[in-house]
């Protein structure tokens, strides 16, 4: 067998079999490039120059400010001001207040671009009255669950920022654009979903909510929203970049909450920004190891042999589209979301290149791919928030989620095979 083989095995097996022993995957990354390395006798320094190049990345500095925003805005009191102005447009409807929760998650999604933080914020709030209101309590976690992968299209996502870095000339603007009407889609389908599921089990019906009422929910929850605007539109505009849309963002998120709001004391940003380093520590960490793998996988070829290994099977871009899904699904299952972007994408991507699928239209089936993997077992880290925070088992949850799993297919297959659902909105605003 020739050195590279053995050294394609050595790189990819030892790296599976450290996530199975449970090491985290940025140093998973790391120390399975330090071995390969070792074997194809390449200085070490290979890898320190690798993960030093990863973060060495101007763009990358939009990711803490996302993160910061994110976690000010969901500790100050945004949540129940956004569940109030989904409540007035509504929860009036049979089953209102299980459509009240994918809305307020697609507010929310907005704002914070995390499954994990939508559902703690918006799940804390809504599953207890929804239990309370005659709800099956895993019905309404999986309802909180299944909403909060809209956070994850709906811009600003910093995990859209990691693909854009890894994908290369991909414009973030064009993204953010992207992921806008397949999050909307995702959530009327969910939504719609809510009412057929509430007519059968006779959930109740939401009171009416009178206009007064509505116009101050909006007033109270303009000042939240205005962040997604400050992002997004700064951005397509060309009035900021990315990196200083998110500092905007972060800074108007510390005034609202702070001092508009005032909900929460000052002396909560020390915990804030504790939280928000801790994630940034993880992220930075995968960043950085995964360059180093990255350039390994590279060095051996290994995008080619897939791409190779695919296009042998079929030639057919439906085919290969369908087996993309369902490697990047399966990958969701067992992996970190921000570590698939990073070590896929380079891999995955040439071959829906090479079949005619624009980047930027296959960045946004990753992120709805990935999304769901964040809520399937074994390893859904928002499956897990979801678990703690109704006290119900895993097992039950996914039994639950089976239905919600049908219709987020289905938003996955649209987006997949309808191109224009995606590339609407960028080509209107940001044409190329």
């Amino acid at each position: 067998m020739a050195t590279n083989e053995i050294a394609t095995i050595l790189l990819l097996g030892s790296f599976v079999v450290l996530i199975f022993m449970r090491v985290p995957i940025g140093f998973a990354l790391g120390l399975s490039s330090i071995i390969t390395t070792w074997y194809l006798d390449l200085p070490l320094m290979v890898v320190a120059q690798g993960i030093v190049r990863g973060i060495d990345v101007f763009v990358l500095l939009a990711v803490p400010f996302f993160i910061i925003a994110g976690e000010i805005m969901g500790a100050g009191g945004i949540s129940a001001r956004l569940v109030a102005l989904a409540n007035a447009l509504v929860g009036r409807f049979r089953g209102g207040l299980a459509m009240v929760n994918v809305l307020a998650s697609m507010f929310f999604g907005g704002i914070s671009g995390s499954s994990a933080a939508d559902t703690s914020s918006i799940g804390s709030l809504l599953i207890p009255i929804m239990k309370k209101k005659g709800y099956d309590g895993d019905f309404a976690t999986s309802v909180t669950m299944a909403g909060s992968v809209q956070g994850i299209l709906i811009p600003p996502s910093h995990n859209m920022i990691i693909f854009a870095l890894v994908a290369g000339s991909v414009s973030i603007g064009r993204l953010f654009l992207a992921g806008v009407v397949p999050g909307i889609l995702l959530g009327v389908a969910l939504m719609i979903f809510c009412y057929i599921m509430s007519v059968i089990r006779k959930y109740p019906v939401g009171e009416k909510v009178d206009f007064r009422t509505a116009m101050k929910s909006l007033w109270d929850s303009s000042l939240g929203l205005a962040t997604v605007l400050i992002v997004v539109v700064g951005v397509i505009s060309g009035i900021f970049t990315a990196t200083e849309s998110a500092a905007l963002a972060a800074v108007w998120a510390f005034i609202v909450t702070f001092f508009v709001y005032r909900e929460i004391p000052l002396s909560r940003m020390n915990e804030i920004l504790g939280n928000s380093l801790k994630i940034l520590a993880i992220i930075l960490i995968m960043i950085g190891t995964s360059s180093a793998f990255g350039w390994l996988t590279a060095y051996l070829r290994v995008p080619g042999l897939v791409a190779q290994s695919i296009l042998g099977v079929t030639d057919n871009p439906i085919l290969i589209m369908l087996i993309l899904n369902g490697i990047m699904l399966f990958l969701g299952m067992i992996m970190d979301m921000a570590a698939i972007i990073l070590v896929a994408t380079p891999v995955l991507l040439p071959i829906a290149i090479k079949i005619g699928i624009d980047p930027i239209h296959f960045g946004i089936i990753m992120m709805l791919n990935l999304g769901i993997g964040l809520i399937t077992p074994p390893v859904g880290n928002t499956l897990f928030i979801g678990s703690a925070i109704a006290g119900i088992s895993i097992e039950q949850l996914t039994k639950c989620m089976l239905p919600f799993f049908g219709v987020m297919l289905a938003v996955l297959a649209l987006v997949t095979f309808c191109p224009s659902i995606v590339m609407f909105l960028p080509n209107l605003l940001m044409p190329m």
